[in-house]
């Protein structure tokens, strides 16, 4: 089972039972495959936006009031589809200002309170983020994973050690993060070493999450080739009442990892394209701030 999908269903950055914006995720899921993921960076795209008084920008809401899944008049074209889109469209996002100077001394504590911000803005899933590695031969991969946690030792994410990040982590040891919160036209970069935490601090959070996380975790297996949909479905059956009968059971493959970043990138959108993007670098004495060219 694709651990992707069960670390999407599971509960908020590593707090149990906490609210996610606007109320939702408050009640224990029991699924661990939730919604789609979102892409692994949206920058290029940010800065190619039609910004203020440029030649053919659309109005808000072109193209945004039908639901999911409703694709009555759209053009099936892909280029076409492409050249409709707009990022960063008024009536969902708001870009506020963004003064570096004031920037706190380290990545943390600017990262906590974005944050805070785009959960009180509404942002949906703002834990979720693409993870990327690379394997023994330098190849990258990504893909969407869920913040547990962020502290003095990093940031925290979990798997398997056997999956395909987890092997790629063994390998080689360093990770990119990427946080990407379009309701305010934010995004956050991270990257550093990557270590596993003690197995305690991974089966504790494991038990602090859902049924449905567990179950996922029993299932085990992940990134291995499937034979079919109905052996998925018998191991899956047999792992979920396993974790509802014995909900305190450990899984030696569960891994949480800790990413201590080396470089932290702030970058807030602007609607002139004056993006703001500061960086924080580690140095011996703590950390130094730049800004970069947007």
């Amino acid at each position: 089972m694709s651990r992707e999908a069960a670390e999407l269903g599971g509960r908020g950055a590593g707090s149990p039972g906490r609210r996610g914006p606007g109320g939702r995720g408050s009640e224990r899921r029991e699924s661990g495959a939730p919604g789609a993921g979102r892409p692994a960076s949206r920058e290029a795209e940010a800065q190619g936006h039609r910004g203020p008084g440029t030649p053919g920008a659309r109005e808000p809401g072109h193209r945004g009031a039908r639901g999911p899944g409703d694709n009555r008049g759209m053009a099936t074209d892909l280029h076409e589809l492409l050249r409709s889109l707009r990022v960063w469209d008024p009536e969902v996002t708001r870009l506020p200002p963004f003064d570096p100077e004031a920037a706190p001394a380290t990545p943390l504590e600017l990262f906590t309170e974005w944050f805070a911000a785009v959960v009180a803005a509404g942002q949906s899933e703002p834990h979720t983020m693409s993870l990327a590695t690379s394997d023994e031969a330098g190849l990258p991969d990504v893909r969407i994973v869920m913040l547990h946690g962020a502290d003095e030792a990093g940031w925290s994410f979990a798997s398997h050690a056997g999956s395909r990040k987890g092997r790629h982590l063994s390998a080689r040891p360093y990770a990119a993060l990427c946080f990407y919160w379009p309701v305010l036209g934010r995004q956050v970069r991270v990257r550093g070493t990557v270590t596993a935490a003690p197995s305690a601090d991974a089966q504790g959070d494991l038990h602090a999450r859902s049924t449905g996380a567990l179950a996922a975790a029993l299932t085990g297996r992940q990134s291995e080739v499937l034979g079919s949909v109905a052996e998925l479905a018998q191991a899956s059956q047999a792992a979920w009442e396993r974790a509802a009968r014995e909900p305190e059971t450990s899984v030696p493959s569960w891994t949480l990892y800790r990413l201590r970043a080396e470089e932290v990138e702030f970058f807030q959108g602007d609607e002139a394209r004056r993006h703001v993007r500061l960086r924080y670098r580690r140095a011996e004495d703590g950390w130094t701030r730049e800004l970069l060219w947007p």
